[in-house]
């Protein structure tokens, strides 16, 4: 008897945690499962719901602005996820020694991080304009004709990955700062002995010993880069062309700009196919590198 009210007390902790989780989590996505093999228009209420299998996936082998999506959240991962990671290991290592006004530049790296992204993107979008801040700067330094970033279509990645890598590197950096404080000291004193330098002891001490946070890292923001939204939304004003659209925002556009639900379901769940074959490869291959 005491061990089954003893149960019962734990689920009603967990219940609340737990209703949280079926009702935002597991039920939006066997809705979408299920959605992604329909035709369904939002305004047509549930009765318009349409059976079409596979055809929504079909649709996407051909769909041109998909693959654009594709290869453009390739990009941004790719050039903002291992710069900002080596550059806040960096930044951290620098931050970690006797620097002066410490406290202030921590502050200064983790406010971007914080801060609203729509904020962020109306900011950068200010100062990338034609006739903007980064312009000017360029016209001064004798620059007849500067890029015109926010409408050439492969110069407007460029102030979104800059976005993307200034808004991590405030989280990086603390995560790095807590993993380099966690270094036990007397492992440099030995090392020392034995002759090594700052940078041997910074390949055979410090990474070994923060490659599990490095890890976390690459998880974390790999995941966060492939699912950005807001910066390209903001910044292309609702209405990305191919050069710099998403693969969310394309599910987006598709979704609520065209009330095709069944298909951007689908997108969706090529999404989730690939975070999930990408998250699996990092775990399998960390057992080469990270040490715990």
């Amino acid at each position: 008897m005491e061990k089954r009210k003893e149960n019962l007390i734990g689920w009603a902790f967990v219940l609340p945690a737990l209703l949280v989780f079926l009702a935002f989590i597991v039920f939006p996505f066997v809705a979408s499962l299920l959605l992604s093999l329909t035709e369904w228009n939002f305004l047509s209420g549930l009765k318009g719901i349409k059976w079409v299998g596979a055809e929504n996936f079909a649709r996407l082998l051909t769909d041109e602005r998909f693959f654009y999506g594709l290869r453009n959240t390739a990009i941004y991962t790719i050039f903002t996820v291992p710069t900002s990671i080596l550059f806040s290991l960096g930044l951290a290592y620098l931050l970690n020694s006797k620097v002066y006004c410490m406290k202030s530049l921590r502050m200064a790296f983790f406010i971007p991080y914080i801060s609203s992204m729509v904020a962020l993107a109306a900011v950068f979008s200010f100062l990338f304009r034609s006739d903007g801040i980064v312009n000017n700067i360029l016209r001064s330094m004798g620059v007849a004709e500067p890029p015109q970033w926010m409408v050439d279509p492969e110069m407007s990645k460029i102030p979104i990955i800059l976005l993307l890598f200034w808004t991590a590197i405030g989280y990086e950096l603390i995560i790095y700062m807590a993993a380099l404080q966690n270094v036990p000291r007397e492992l440099y004193e030995a090392s020392a002995l034995d002759g090594a330098t700052g940078l041997n002891q910074f390949i055979h001490v410090t990474f070994p010993l923060i490659s599990p946070t490095t890890f976390y890292l690459l998880v974390v923001r790999m995941i966060t880069a492939i699912k950005v939204f807001s910066a390209v939304n903001i910044m292309s004003l609702g209405t990305a062309n191919n050069g710099i659209t998403s693969i969310v925002a394309q599910i987006y556009s598709n979704a609520f700009n065209k009330y095709e639900f069944g298909y951007a379901s689908a997108e969706a769940v090529v999404l989730f196919v690939i975070l999930l074959a990408i998250t699996g490869f990092q775990f399998w291959g960390q057992k080469k590198w990270v040490h715990y």
